[in-house]
């Protein structure tokens, strides 16, 4: 799926981190919120209301606010801890036993009490429901028994060993949901949410969400907002910078063209100007080759792009520089991050290599391709990316290579049909493990559909999957990037970074753009103007 980004913060000193741990909203009007109310601006849409349904930057940004869940990632930490419950733990290294004991006097916005049957409700619904939008699949398929004892405990029996179970509960796929306001075998289509999370859902439209503050919400976040208003843009980047400029939305968040970011970057900390925060990401795109294809299904037509490809150049004339070059699937500052690509192939086009590599597949003349993009989906700026690269593969004199468009529903059909040879999907992590990036393109059922399969691959995902320590599964994964880069069923291109303008008068930023992907509307607030 899904969402951006990661703030490079100072160490958290032992206090700092007691406060994350032990502050928290309550019943006596503390949860009520400090500061003035914050309007938001993001070009991405939120697709779902329903936390059986949403797998999508937009929808989990407001499920992360909206609802609890019973582990969740404190600010400024890639380690989940506990969030409605006040512990989780496996009963043993390896085990398929998870075992969560609820905080007391949890409640929902609507007064009714958040016990036990509410958490197994939410994850069977999810389950059931299995919606094709949804995170069942992708994040809850190892979830086999729920079981729940008394009030205040509940038990997953888990199909297989998944050291990262607690990470994928603290997500958007964790959300709790009250189990009288939602139905059992499909999803809410009314456009409201019952949560307990630090916000309610006041109202919700195609041109903007009203947040207000849960006077009820009981969990480690201290709000430091009255409110937030998310004004929808619809991909419309003109708009949401001009917004952003005359005061419109006190911040923008997603969206904004990369010329503007680097205009803005430029002027930034001058009297009067908007403030550009940037953060690292873990957010990746890839070009994907359909192995079926009877062009790029040669791997010597995938080793001659591989070798063609100037990342610097995208990162430089189509990103102004707002990513990084990729050369891996597991990116930068993700346990066992490697470079084989940088390895393998170089950071430089060599079209003396590429040649030797389609040579090698027994192609003498000019290779036709056409690469396939979507023009919202993963970002503004991917056609002009596409573009770029079609034209460094034409001036190798090697390839006659063009840029289709489609869609977003078109696009993913035709995927699914393998009507496409080559087309990019980019993937915002749902935690940050490297499991999260391997499982959904190679595992099974993958995010992909280019019929690339890797019995490697195949032994080393469930293996690291059971192993608790996740530094002990470096090994393995740096196998699993090495055989990715011989066999080529993606290329990567760029890591994101994260970025959000705001006016002078809000504060709180780097405190919501971090590893986690979680985007903190509690931490934010704005002061009132001179």
């Amino acid at each position: 799926m899904r969402k951006r980004d990661q703030w490079l913060a100072a160490p958290l000193t032992a206090g700092l981190a007691a406060a994350l741990l032990s502050g928290c909203g309550s019943e006596d009007g503390k949860a009520a919120g400090t500061g003035e109310s914050v309007v938001m601006g993001m070009s991405d849409e939120v697709l779902a209301t329903d936390p059986a349904s949403g797998y999508d930057p937009g929808s989990w940004l407001l499920f992360n606010n909206v609802f609890q869940s019973l582990m969740s990632f404190p600010k400024g930490s890639t380690t989940p801890q506990p969030d409605a419950a006040k512990q989780c733990k496996f009963k043993d290294e390896g085990s398929t036993v998870y075992q969560c004991t609820l905080q007391d006097g949890l409640k929902f916005s609507n007064g009714h009490p958040l016990t036990s049957e509410d958490v197994a409700f939410s994850f069977r619904r999810t389950l059931k429901i299995n919606d094709k939008d949804g995170p069942a699949g992708p994040m809850l398929s190892s979830i086999g028994d729920i079981q729940t004892p008394d009030k205040s405990t509940v038990v997953f029996k888990l199909k297989r060993s998944d050291a990262t179970f607690p990470q994928k509960i603290a997500s958007g796929a964790g959300s709790i949901v009250d189990h009288t306001e939602y139905p059992a075998d499909k999803l809410r289509t009314d456009g409201k949410a019952v949560g307990s999370g630090v916000y309610t859902l006041a109202s919700f439209d195609k041109s903007k969400a009203v947040f207000k503050v849960n006077g009820s919400y009981k969990g480690p976040a201290t709000v430091q907002n009255k409110g937030m208003t998310l004004k929808f843009f619809h991909g419309d980047q003109g708009s949401l910078k001009s917004a952003v400029q005359k005061g419109d939305v006190d911040l923008a968040y997603r969206g904004l063209a990369m010329k503007d970011l680097a205009d803005l970057e430029t002027t930034s900390g001058a009297k009067g100007a908007l403030t550009v925060v940037e953060g690292n990401s873990a957010e990746v795109q890839h070009l994907v080759f359909n192995l079926k294809d009877p062009v790029v299904g040669k791997a010597g037509v995938r080793k001659a792009i591989a070798y063609l490809i100037d990342r610097s150049a995208l990162v430089r004339d189509v990103y102004k520089r707002t990513a990084e070059p990729l050369y891996s699937v597991v990116p930068s500052g993700i346990t066992g991050h490697k470079t084989p690509f940088f390895d393998i192939y170089g950071d430089r086009p060599q079209p003396a290599k590429a040649a030797d590599a389609l040579h090698s597949a027994g192609i003498s003349g000019k290779v036709k391709l056409t690469l396939w993009a979507t023009p919202v989906r993963y970002g503004p700026a991917t056609v002009a990316e596409f573009q770029e690269i079609a034209k460094q593969l034409n001036a190798s004199g090697l390839f006659e290579a063009d840029v289709q468009t489609a869609p977003i529903d078109q696009y993913e059909k035709d995927i699914a049909a393998g009507k496409y040879a080559v087309y990019v999907k980019g993937w915002v992590p749902d935690f940050p493990d490297p499991d999260n990036f391997t499982a959904p393109f190679f595992g099974d059922d993958n995010v992909l559909a280019n019929n690339y399969q890797s019995k490697d691959i195949s032994a080393i995902l469930p293996a690291t999957a059971a192993q608790g320590s996740r530094a002990a599964t470096v090994g393995d994964f740096a196998k699993l990037q090495t055989t990715v880069a011989q066999d080529l069923p993606v290329l990567p291109l760029w890591q994101g970074k994260q970025y959000a303008v705001a006016n002078e008068n809000v504060s709180g930023l780097q405190w919501t753009l971090d590893a986690s992907t979680v985007f903190r509307f509690w931490e934010i607030s704005k002061s009132k103007k001179d």
